[in-house]
């Protein structure tokens, strides 16, 4: 008798990799704490009154900043759009937009944790345009993102569609200053949901790089939350956007407005509309396949 080994259904969260061999290399760990670096720094918190009294004592605890690493020169990216607008268009409708008055901050000590475990991307698609966003360490080797950072789709670009050629990944970048330098990825992980039809339920990815650029400069701790607990939190998302200047880190916190099945106001940001912002919620699914992508 022969036994014949199935294969489980494919879901629209099944892990998705431009290099599927280095999965096996992927390190799962089992709990996901943050970690602020070998520098050390105080953790961003969820319950200040205000983040601008957050951030003004933080500005009372910087650090010298001798044994830096030397300062790099960064590629050229002025005038770079966001790679949203590969998968979704440019606007109208635009698809990361700023709700209200404009009341983010821009963060002029980057070197410092969190902000440090937060990375400008240099994009490169598949037919060599070039385009910018964000990334958040959560690991030594693997910084999460949105999945239209790592695969385009929908482009309707001939030669643009599919995973994207390489990334520039540049931890903590303050304009031209590059106080952790960069580091390129060609590796990436996203979902069957995303790359196979662009839903953007399924909207995440990671980024590896081949350094432990997160063992110097920390990274985030991540969960799967109830309802209840994010209704009753503040939603922290820091960022690069393509409407400031170049290469610029901008903050901004709010209240979490609602939540549902997938999404909620922070997590993986990917996508804005005329009255919210929202990022794909770490559900359990996302959460396993994080876990499984950290290294």
């Amino acid at each position: 008798m022969t036994t014949i080994k199935t294969q489980p259904a494919r879901t629209g969260h099944s892990p998705a990799s431009n290099r599927p061999a280095v999965g096996d290399e992927v390190r799962k760990t089992a709990s996901q704490p943050p970690s602020s670096g070998a520098q050390g720094a105080a953790v961003l918190g969820v319950n200040e009154a205000h983040h601008r009294s957050f951030l003004e004592a933080q500005a009372k605890k910087r650090k010298a900043k001798a044994g830096r690493a030397k300062l790099w020169t960064p590629p050229t990216s002025t005038k770079l759009r966001d790679v949203a607008e590969a998968s979704f268009g440019t606007p109208p409708p635009i698809e990361e937009i700023v709700i209200g008055p404009d009341d983010r901050i821009q963060i002029t000590d980057t070197s410092v944790y969190p902000w440090r475990a937060i990375a400008s991307l240099l994009i490169t698609a598949a037919d060599n345009s070039t385009w910018i966003g964000t990334g958040w360490f959560i690991g030594p080797h693997t910084l999460a993102t949105a999945g239209h950072c790592v695969c385009i789709t929908n482009s309707g670009v001939p030669g643009r569609d599919g995973w994207v050629r390489s990334i520039s990944v540049m931890p903590g970048r303050n304009g031209a200053s590059l106080p952790y330098g960069s580091a390129t990825s060609t590796v990436f992980f996203s979902t069957n949901g995303w790359i196979g039809s662009g839903d953007p339920n399924y909207d995440y990815g990671a980024i590896i790089l081949p350094a432990d650029v997160g063992n110097d400069v920390g990274w985030f701790g991540f969960g799967a939350y109830t309802d209840d607990d994010l209704q009753a939190t503040v939603g922290h998302i820091s960022g690069y956007p393509g409407d400031q200047p170049e290469g610029t880190q901008w903050y901004d916190s709010r209240a979490i407005a609602s939540v549902d099945q997938f999404k909620y106001g922070f997590a993986i940001h990917n996508h804005g509309f005329t009255t919210q912002n929202g990022g794909r919620r770490i559900t359990s699914d996302v959460f396993d396949n994080l876990v499984a992508w950290k290294a």
